[in-house]
């Protein structure tokens, strides 16, 4: 299988109150097309783990490689470019601006992308929201959905740049049983049937026992995968 994102040798260090190590010289491989939970007691370290994959985080020791571009080493602009072309976002919180459609939440990463025209962008947000079964709601504000429908949308703009990768922060830690249940369903149908690349962090054992492959954390380190 094709890697899609490699880390080699990773150590982190925090600073205050004292020098700790909290990344333990990880090495990860993640294949396109897999769905991978990070699993771990608070504390682990999958958090920070997470911040350095998205490349959000770039005061560590090794290297880190997604879509075959060595990033490491990069700036802050180059990062940021590179986040948006190539890494899709869900948080615990779906982050869409309330006064906004559904559709112009959407489209919002695809905007600062500025690869398509804008007529071409809101068919694209259109056809991401059709794939999730939302596109009823794409002229309703944001802050008129259900909690579920919300973070469907907040799925459908981490898609509409097509990236490499979607990061989820605790993407069902908001959510009741049937949501969580629905949004596990899409990420399975994501990697399986449209080939996405998933990387989710969560402390749900059942979503992550199902995912394609899981990763256990404890103390730094991983220890199992």
């Amino acid at each position: 299988m094709d890697a899609i994102l490699r880390i080699k040798q990773v150590n982190k260090y925090f600073y205050d109150p004292e020098k700790f190590l909290v990344l333990k010289s990880i090495d990860l491989t993640v294949n396109k097309g897999e769905f991978l939970s990070l699993v771990g007691k608070s504390g682990c370290g999958k958090s920070t783990l997470m911040y350095v994959l998205s490349t959000m985080d770039t005061d560590y020791e090794g290297q880190l490689e997604i879509a075959g571009e060595r990033l490491t080493g990069k700036t802050q602009n180059e990062l940021s470019a590179f986040r948006n072309a190539h890494i899709g976002f869900v948080f615990q919180f779906h982050y869409l601006l309330p006064e906004f459609t559904v559709l112009q939440n959407v489209m919002i990463p695809a905007l600062k992308l500025n690869k398509y025209s804008r007529k071409e962008i809101e068919e694209r947000a259109y056809q991401k929201l059709k794939m999730l079964g939302i596109e009823t709601q794409a002229n309703k504000q944001s802050s008129k959905l259900s909690g579920g429908q919300q973070q469907r949308v907040a799925i459908a703009r981490a898609l509409i740049n097509d990236p490499d990768i979607i990061m989820g922060d605790e993407p069902t830690g908001n959510l009741d049983s049937y949501n969580t249940n629905l949004v596990f369903d899409i990420f399975k149908e994501l990697t399986h049937t449209y080939k996405q690349t998933i990387i989710a962090v969560t402390h749900d054992d059942e979503f992550a026992r199902k995912s394609d492959h899981r990763v256990e954390m404890s103390d730094g380190k991983i220890i199992s995968a």
